[in-house]
C-alpha cells in the first residue's frame, strides 16, 4: 500500500470530476469493495482520518470522488499478517459500522487456520453478508503465487454456500486469469457450491487487461460468479468483463484507501505497474503532469468502457447500484444517508 501526504482532493481533482465524470456518474452509488479499519490493527491513512475509519470517516472520503451522490457500501474488513489473532476485532467493528445505515452490508475477514462452524457462528452473531480472504494469510512463499486453496479452504466455501453468503476474492499469481489453475479453481467451485457468490476483486485482478480476455471465455455460464471493479485503471479489463459476460455480473467499487492515493495501474508486457505520486515519471515529459486520485482515473476507465461497449444509462446504472443491491439483498429504498 502505498502512502502518501497529499492525496486529498485538489483544484486539479475537481477540475476532472466535472470534465470527465459529472455527466456520467449517478447519482445513487453501491460501492461493492471499500475498506474500514481500526488503525491500531493496520496503518491506513487518509486525509481528515487521524484513527479508526468508520463510517462517518468513509461518508467523508466518497464525497472527494463522489460529490453530491449517495453511496452505500459492502464494507471489508482487513488486518495485517502481525494482527491475524485480532481478526475478530477487524469483524466487530465493520459489524458496529452497519448500524448506520440498513443499506449498507458487510463482511467477515477470514484465515485459512480458522475453524468453518466459528466463522459461520461469528458471521451470523455480527450480522454480516459473507467472507474476505487475502492470500498475506497463506501459509506459503511467496503468497503472491499462492493457490486459492491455500488462503481460502473449500470448507469455507462450502459454508459459504449453505448460507448464501458472498465470497470476496482477490486472486492472486502473475497472470491472474490467465493463469489456468485459477479459472479451473473458479469454474469447479461455482459449479459445486452454486448458491455461493463468489466476487473477483479489481475486475479478476485485470491490471493486466489480456489475463481477462484469455480466461474469462472459459468461466461463461457461472451464474454465482461477479467481480468488482474496486481500483482497476485499465478500460479493457472491465469491457471484457461486459462484452464477455455481461454487465450485470459487474458492480463498481472504489477500495478505499487505494482510490484516494494519486495515480492509476498500469498494464505492460504481461504484466502491470502502479504508478504513484511519488513514482519519478510525472516530469518526464516535456510539460509536468499532476497525478489525480486513483478513484477519479478509476472511474474515468469505468466510463471509457461503459461508452465502448454503447451501455445504456440503466445499464450505467445496473453497474454502479443494481447489481450489487441485488446479489447483497439490499431493499431499493430511500436511502439512510444524506
Amino acid at each position: 500500500m502505498n502512502k502518501t501526504n497529499s492525496n486529498s482532493a485538489s483544484p486539479v481533482d475537481a477540475e476532472f470530476f466535472q470534465r470527465e465524470l459529472q455527466s456520467f456518474l449517478p447519482d445513487r452509488i453501491f460501492d461493492a469493495h471499500t475498506h474500514l479499519w481500526k488503525n491500531d490493527l493496520i496503518n491506513w491513512s487518509v486525509p481528515g482520518v487521524t484513527g479508526d475509519c468508520g463510517y462517518a470517516e468513509y461518508q467523508q472520503c466518497m464525497q472527494t470522488i463522489h460529490p453530491g451522490r449517495t453511496t452505500e457500501a459492502l464494507f471489508i474488513p482487513f488486518i495485517t499478517v502481525e494482527h491475524r489473532d485480532q481478526s475478530l476485532v477487524a469483524n466487530e467493528w465493520i459489524s458496529q459500522q452497519l448500524a448506520h445505515d440498513r443499506n449498507c452490508r458487510g463482511l467477515f475477514f477470514v484465515k485459512p487456520e480458522d475453524d468453518p462452524e466459528w466463522i459461520r457462528e461469528n458471521v451470523q452473531q455480527l450480522g454480516l453478508h459473507g467472507l474476505k480472504c487475502y492470500h498475506t494469510m497463506a501459509a506459503v512463499t511467496p503468497t503472491w503465487e499462492a493457490d486459492v486453496d491455500a488462503f481460502l479452504p473449500e470448507s469455507f466455501v462450502q459454508v459459504a454456500d449453505e448460507e448464501g453468503w458472498a465470497i470476496t476474492l482477490h486472486i492472486v499469481k502473475s497472470r491472474a486469469l490467465g493463469d489456468a489453475a485459477n479459472v479451473e479453481w473458479i469454474r469447479r467451485t461455482c459449479q459445486a457450491y452454486p448458491n455461493m457468490k463468489l466476487i473477483l476483486a479489481h475486475s479478476g485482478r485485470g491490471f493486466q487487461p489480456a489475463h481477462n480476455l484469455e480466461g474469462l471465455p472459459d468461466l461463461v455460464g457461472l451464474d454465482n460468479l461477479y467481480f468488482d471493479t474496486s481500483a482497476n485503471c485499465e478500460p479493457i479489463a472491465h469491457q471484457a468483463i461486459i462484452r464477455i459476460l455481461g454487465h450485470d455480473r459487474l458492480m463498481y467499487g472504489t477500495d478505499l484507501p487505494v482510490s484516494h492515493n494519486r495515480g492509476r495501474s498500469l498494464s505492460t508486457a504481461d504484466t502491470f505497474i502502479w504508478l504513484y505520486e511519488n513514482t519519478p515519471v510525472w516530469e518526464e515529459n516535456h510539460s509536468h503532469i499532476q497525478p489525480v486520485l486513483i478513484g477519479l482515473e478509476h472511474l474515468r476507465s469505468l466510463k471509457w468502457a461503459c461508452w465502448s461497449e454503447k451501455l445504456t444509462d440503466s445499464q450505467v446504472e445496473d453497474i454502479f447500484y443494481n447489481n450489487a443491491a441485488r446479489l447483497l439483498g439490499v431493499d431499493n429504498e430511500t436511502p439512510t444517508n444524506p
